[in-house]
């Protein structure tokens, strides 16, 4: 959709104003972010896995978890979804949100909120993006349950910083007394980070490849396929009967 309201001067000083933008949009020709050390991140990564989500959205719901400034949230809009809601716990990502939708003429809502706080949406969405946040987490499987339980209703798209072995096969049980399993490079590995890594203190788990598929499918979702290196379409299935997740009675009462 075209710019009817801004000029670009206008656009460059808003740009200026919002502070250091993570992801470089282009807004009627004003690139957000031109310098980024990943390039022209976050489209960079979008080329390599956009045909894998369906060309038409026309009549869908998508959530985008930890939005940042918007990208995939407008992509969606782009590809017709009915409606889309863009949740991040960071003001200043939300205000840059705001005006990019703003210029492009994109009717979305962004809202603040964790990814742990996902329930109070009291809402499904036919299509979930979960990108960039994972590895930012404290309780990653958490999120993934929460995600599972109160707002997948179909598709999940997921992508998280991953490292160590992009070996993966899914292992079955074995005995208490079996150590050498722990060993095998495809064996699901999270890497906990005290401290900093790239400079980030928000960096707590990175996961290998295996270790990402299987706690997707320990969440109750289905990996479609792997389409970009980091990137995983998954399908909501339902939980199979078994022991809930040991923290179900931290829930909040829905009723």
């Amino acid at each position: 959709m075209a710019n009817g309201t801004f000029s670009r001067e206008e656009i460059e000083k808003r740009v200026r104003g919002l502070g250091e933008w993570f992801h470089n949009l282009d807004l009627d020709g004003v690139p957000t972010a031109p310098n980024h050390f990943l390039g022209d991140y976050p489209n960079v990564k979008w080329r390599q896995f956009a045909h894998a989500i369906p060309e038409s959205l026309e009549g869908k719901t998508v959530l985008d978890i930890g939005c940042n400034a918007g990208f995939y949230s407008m992509e969606m809009k782009r590809r017709g979804a009915d409606r889309v809601v863009g949740i991040d716990f960071d003001e200043a990502y939300l205000a840059q949100a705001r005006f990019a939708a703003q210029v492009g003429g994109f009717d979305i809502e962004f809202r603040k909120l964790s990814v742990y706080d996902v329930a109070e949406l009291r809402e499904q969405f036919d299509l979930v993006i979960f990108m960039g946040v994972f590895y930012h987490l404290r309780h990653p499987l958490l999120a993934l349950d929460l995600i599972h339980e109160h707002v997948a209703r179909d598709l999940l798209v997921f992508q998280s910083m991953l490292r160590g072995s992009d070996e993966s096969e899914e292992l079955v049980e074995y005995d208490f007394w079996e150590k050498k399993i722990f060993e095998k490079p495809a064996f699901p590995r999270m890497f906990f980070i005290e401290k900093r890594y790239g400079g980030d203190p928000t960096n707590w788990w990175i996961p290998n490849r295996a270790c990402a598929e299987a706690m997707l499918r320990s969440s109750g979702f289905e990996i479609l396929s792997h389409p970009e290196q980091e990137v995983f379409i998954c399908r909501r299935k339902a939980m199979p009967d078994g022991p809930r997740p040991i923290y179900a009675a931290m829930r909040r009462d829905d009723g």
